[in-house]
């Protein structure tokens, strides 16, 4: 499957829209990721905690959205959009978000 964010793929005609696919995941942030994250930020450096969570959360919506254009029968995903939110009233949930327009191309 072809994924990008622009509206074409060179040398690949679109030939049908399939419509919009989505993908999401929420994950929860938990107190030793947390705790760990503030160590970084009170010493300086990178969250490779939050950092490995975020490419998880990520990798998962990418997957989730890849799997309903299959589903629509499309063999690539264009105009993606990678949207990341906090949630929570404490910011204790990570929700990333995803969409595109499946389509078929050549």
């Amino acid at each position: 499957m072809i994924l990008t964010t622009t509206p074409t793929i060179e040398g690949h005609p679109i030939r049908e829209y399939r419509g919009i696919v989505f993908g999401e995941n929420v994950s929860g942030i938990n107190f030793v990721k947390d705790f760990a994250a503030g160590l970084s930020n009170f010493f300086g450096g990178r969250s490779h905690s939050y950092e490995e969570e975020l490419i998880t959360a990520r990798e998962s919506a990418m997957e989730e959205m890849m799997q309903r254009a299959a589903q629509m029968g499309a063999n690539a995903v264009v105009g993606i959009d990678i949207d990341y939110e906090m949630l929570g009233s404490d910011n204790g949930m990570m929700m990333v978000t995803v969409s595109g327009t499946a389509v078929l191309v050549d």
